[in-house]
């Protein structure tokens, strides 16, 4: 009888590991941390490193084309809601050309800064 209630533990032990939605996994937010007001900093024909002091430097650098960075940000505190933001920042003649993304252009984007 006593070997009957072990076998019996042991699978409720097995089941229950088995359930990973019961284990808690610690939100890890990933990549570069953009809010709108950041984006509101950017101006056309700022310089690489303007930006990259504004926001920082880019989690990925197209390998082709070496005037688009991509910003983008994912944080998944639980299965259901996951944020994910991203921006692509695109140079012309190592210039603040464009940005498009998730976010809004800025509505003084296209005035330039005084150099």
């Amino acid at each position: 009888m006593q070997w009957l209630k072990n076998i019996c533990l042991c699978g409720v032990l097995l089941l229950s590991a088995g359930c990973s939605s019961w284990l808690y996994k610690m939100p890890i937010p990933q990549g570069n941390f953009l809010e709108q007001k950041d984006i509101d900093k950017l101006r056309v024909e700022m310089t690489r490193e303007q930006v990259i002091f504004v926001l920082g430097q880019p989690i990925a650098k197209d390998a082709f084309n070496p005037n688009k960075w991509q910003y983008i940000y994912l944080y998944n505190p639980g299965r259901s809601s996951e944020q994910r933001k991203s921006i692509e920042v695109v140079f012309k003649d190592d210039k603040l050309a464009s940005i498009a993304g998730d976010f809004e252009q800025p509505k003084d984007f296209n005035i330039p800064l005084e150099q």
